[in-house]
């Protein structure tokens, strides 16, 4: 299609000559003689700026100026359109011709260029007996099937996909100026090689990264190609860089059409073996793997998630929760996690805004975009820019009490008609997106509800859990109780939020309660885990403890700081003697360090430590001994400090 537009006036211009464009580009040997003006190609002229008697053009240089041709069609064009030729003075040397001659050649000559794909496919077979990788990539980002797609090579796009060719695998090419700074060259040289190496069908100035060999397939037209990467399980509905679809570059009706089915058949398939996948593995299991506790809120958040996934919900409204509970809960990675299992971990879909940056009324620009006339105007909104590019993204506005009221306002018209209209006037739908708001509104309130709840669960607790943690596995369900919601939480927001119609609009109000204490016992497990890997993996020094520490950790635990708390607690007490041991060479790479922690028998020692925690204390084994031997960092250090 770009080729028809381009060259059609100049293929009309020169069948005005006695001779025509088939004569001239089909000559057999390497030069060929071209009547009119050629400067405009590089190819030489004889000082005259329109009429040279004869020009003599080498197949190499024709080769070589091909894109030079290429890129002049344009500013050409536009020199016939402002200043007709018939009316310069050179008129009656007649039209130029060349540009479109040489154009013509070079077009022609690639087209019909002839690979012995038998050859290539014979040593292509060599290579990967070597133990080449198929999907290994070019230096500049493309792969061997993305190469033999976008050339229209069927028979080497079905060898490499039989070989084991990922065809969803994307292009990392960009455009020839960010690929020339990556890999510090110049962008010609960038140029030659995507020409040489790649294809001379595309325009490299453009961006490219993200397609797949489905979308160049279809870029050509090949539909042997394109009919063969499908079979092989080529997605029709990957985007790239700039959100196309294959289907968006097809030219033709039937392969529009094509696309267009196999599409619906894709979907179906997907939607089946999602299902399949929930029916196998609920998402409530999935959320918790990466969550510690907080049964309630996965169930309450998780029945919603359900509802939507399976047709069952107001399709003119997107989901609203309200996640309330003190810091350091869960609450930020429970809405992490469910960005992960929508859109199968891609970036984009989840959208974090920090509300505590948007406190006055002016900042509400941020949020949209800057209106008509005012600076910014043109970069566009922090939550308007990104939703336009990912409408059914979660959204998470976290700490959503410290935002201006002027936004909550712009929030409402969000949340009831899944709709937002940026500075520009643009309105951007996002009803199938999923918003969530984070607060620490009456986070002291739930604490101390939640004190009262985990007492109650302690006592469930100690009937089945005697001092050793022997299944961490096991947690408490806790359930808030109704009237506790309606009398002491909905005022408190509705007193912040001086508004019926805004809390009217949340779907749900999920309230995160403190850890129980198997809870607790398994969060300071996991963080000791990951102390222990990082002693192993940056000092070879193998890191293992009493279960008794576990129970000394964990009393560390504050309700109104959450699991933060654990983390502080570990570190404090156990990892500041490990970095001290260290510096002064009490434990070396090679040793074992072995933590535990002395429990007090006698009536008066436990009296002793009634107001103070149970200290911390390690022994190690250097490497060839057997026995292990108590360290006192501090007391090292004192005695270091004294000498």
């Amino acid at each position: 299609m770009l080729w028809d537009k381009l060259t059609k006036p100049f293929i009309r211009i020169i069948s005005l000559q006695n001779n025509t464009i088939e004569r001239l580009i089909n000559f057999s040997k390497p030069k060929i003689i071209a009547e009119g003006y050629s400067g405009v190609c590089g190819a030489g002229s004889s000082g005259h700026r329109w009429m040279v008697t004869s020009t003599a053009i080498n197949e190499y240089l024709l080769r070589s100026s091909y894109m030079g041709c290429r890129h002049h069609y344009l500013h050409f064009l536009k020199t016939l359109g402002d200043k007709d030729w018939r009316k310069s003075k050179w008129k009656e040397r007649g039209p130029p011709m060349s540009v479109a001659v040489v154009t013509a050649f070079c077009w022609e000559l690639n087209r019909e260029q002839k690979i012995n794909e038998r050859e290539f496919l014979l040593a292509a077979m060599e290579f990967l007996k070597k133990g080449v990788d198929v999907n290994c990539c070019h230096p500049y980002g493309w792969t061997a099937l993305h190469a033999a797609a976008i050339n229209a090579r069927s028979k080497a796009v079905k060898f490499l996909l039989d070989n084991g060719a990922d065809p969803n695998l994307p292009d990392n090419f960009s455009s020839i100026f960010q690929v020339a700074r990556e890999n510090r060259t110049s962008p010609i040289s960038v140029e030659v090689i995507r020409e040489g190496e790649f294809s001379t069908r595309l325009n490299h100035n453009q961006m490219f990264r993200g397609c797949t060999a489905l979308h160049y397939a279809v870029l050509a037209d090949d539909q042997e190609s394109v009919q063969s990467l499908l079979d092989a399980g080529a997605n029709p509905m990957v985007v790239n860089e700039y959100r196309f679809k294959p289907e968006d570059y097809s030219r033709d009706i039937g392969m529009r059409t094509m696309m267009q089915k196999h599409s619906e058949k894709y979907l179906a398939k997907e939607k089946r073996k999602e299902m399949e996948e929930r029916r196998k593995f609920p998402l409530e299991q999935r959320i918790k793997q990466r969550i510690i506790g907080q049964e309630g809120a996965i169930t309450t958040v998780c029945g919603a998630i359900r509802r939507k996934e399976n047709g069952w919900y107001d399709e003119e409204h997107p989901l609203v929760f309200l996640f309330l509970g003190s810091s350091g809960i869960g609450k930020t990675e429970l809405a992490k996690q469910i960005a992960e299992y929508l859109h199968k971990g891609k970036k984009s879909s989840f959208i974090r805004i920090d509300m505590s940056e948007y406190q006055q009324k002016h900042e509400v620009a941020k949020f949209i975009g800057s209106p008509p006339g005012y600076v910014g105007h043109e970069d566009g909104g922090q939550l308007t820019k990104r939703l336009k590019a990912y409408p059914n993204a979660v959204v998470l506005f976290d700490e959503v009490e410290k935002a201006h009221p002027d936004v909550l306002t712009i929030l409402l018209q969000l949340f009831d008609e899944g709709r937002l209209t940026d500075g520009k006037g643009k309105t951007i739908e996002c009803k199938d997106a999923i918003f969530i708001m984070t607060s620490n509104l009456a986070s002291d309130e739930i604490a101390e509800y939640g004190m009262q709840l985990r007492a109650e669960a302690d006592k469930i607790t100690q009937q089945r859990y005697e001092g050793e943690p022997q299944d961490l596995e096991i947690t408490e369900t806790i359930t808030i109780s109704r009237r506790f919601k309606e009398h002491i939480i909905r005022p408190i927001l509705k007193n912040h939020f001086q508004r019926d119609e805004f809390l009217g609009r949340i779907n749900e109000i999920v309230y995160f309660v403190p850890f129980s204490r198997l809870e607790l016992l398994k969060l300071v497990r996991i963080e000791l885990d990951k102390w222990s890997k990082q002693a192993r993996e940056k000092h070879s020094i193998e890191l293992k403890w009493d279960p008794m520490v576990l129970d000394v950790l964990a009393d560390g635990y504050n309700v109104y700081y959450g699991a933060r708390s654990i983390k502080h607690e570990v570190e404090r007490r156990l990892v500041n003697q490990l970095a001290m041991a260290y510096e002064s060479g009490l434990i070396t790479p090679g040793c074992t360090v072995f933590v535990y922690t002395d429990v007090p028998t006698s009536e008066a020692d436990k009296a002793k430590l009634q107001d103070s925690p149970s200290p911390i204390k390690i022994r190690v084994k250097t490497e060839g001994t057997d026995s292990f031997t108590d360290v006192d960092p501090s007391e090292h250090l004192k005695q270091s400090a004294g000498k």
